[in-house]
């Protein structure tokens, strides 16, 4: 079938001029949705056959230049978790789907409410009360069909976070709960895997990528055991603005792209703050 599939998809591709100049080979999302049709495989399938064989998706030739077709395969054929499709997770999710990533487990026991339309990007109005999960499987089904999208209508918990997580490559906390992100964080170590955190409250946010060697949550947060007292909490004092989850989630898609291709520093080890109001960023590091 792989053979066979392979010379549709070159039969099927075009040869074009890039905006810089560049000749490459792309193969256009409407005969690649023929070919699917045709053959029984899925749109993610017929793109990384295309991609193994030096040919574009068209939709991501925008991505060129900074992302090689090396690169864009290497996310077609990736998996990532996000726990949490709110403020964080939706925009993450939408912007990995958007890059490519070829798989996405999305974990939320929540349905969406009137209070998240003013920064979650998974919610609409037609979508009040459905489950975030599902929303987010929909959602992303119309942005790029080409990804998997595995959603578990359910809460993470120290139970079944490994089971849930199997087979991901990075999670992402996405989480407005600190004894929950320490429940993802023990489950990533346990796994191997490593672990994007951030965090937002009214203007700002922090983010930090934990390895399963680092020592992690504990250096932002402190004990774990001291987060399990009732307390207020920095985002129900001062809210969550659109924008301030907007930069973070787009600074946590970041830290996957580097993660999955090897490319540039992960925040390891040090954890970065922003304060949009003043448009200041600093790094605050642990030795």
């Amino acid at each position: 079938m792989v053979p066979e599939l392979r010379e549709m998809v070159k039969g099927l591709s075009d040869e074009i001029l890039t905006l810089a100049g560049n000749e490459v080979r792309v193969l256009y999302e409407e005969r690649a949705q023929g070919l699917a049709e045709k053959t029984g495989a899925d749109l993610g399938e017929i793109y990384r056959v295309a991609l193994m064989n030096d040919i574009i998706p068209y939709r991501y030739i925008r991505n060129g230049g900074i992302i090689s077709c090396k690169d864009q395969l290497r996310l077609a054929e990736s998996t990532v978790a996000v726990v949490g499709a709110g403020g964080l997770g939706g925009q993450v999710i939408v912007l990995l789907a958007r890059t490519g990533i070829g798989r996405l487990m999305v974990i939320d026991v929540d349905k969406f409410d009137e209070s998240n339309l003013n920064r979650q990007a998974l919610c609409t109005t037609p979508g009040l009360g459905k489950p975030k999960a599902l929303e987010a499987a929909q959602k992303i089904w119309e942005i790029n069909p080409a990804v998997e999208v595995l959603a578990h209508e359910t809460r993470l918990t120290s139970a079944n976070a490994e089971s849930l997580l199997g087979g991901a490559e990075v999670v992402v906390d996405a989480l407005d709960s600190v004894p929950d992100r320490f429940v993802i964080e023990r489950a990533a170590k346990q796994l191997g895997i490593p672990m994007v955190h951030a965090g937002i409250a009214g203007f700002e946010g922090q983010l930090m990528t934990i390895y399963p060697e680092d020592p992690g949550l504990v250096l932002v947060y402190g004990d774990p055991a001291e987060w399990n007292k009732a307390r207020r909490t920095p985002e129900m004092v001062l809210g969550v603005p659109a924008v301030t989850a907007a930069l973070v989630a787009t600074l946590q898609a970041m830290e996957v792209l580097k993660i999955l291709l090897g490319k540039g520093e992960p925040m390891r080890n040090r954890l970065l703050r922003t304060d949009l109001e003043t448009g200041e960023f600093h790094q605050v590091m642990f030795a």
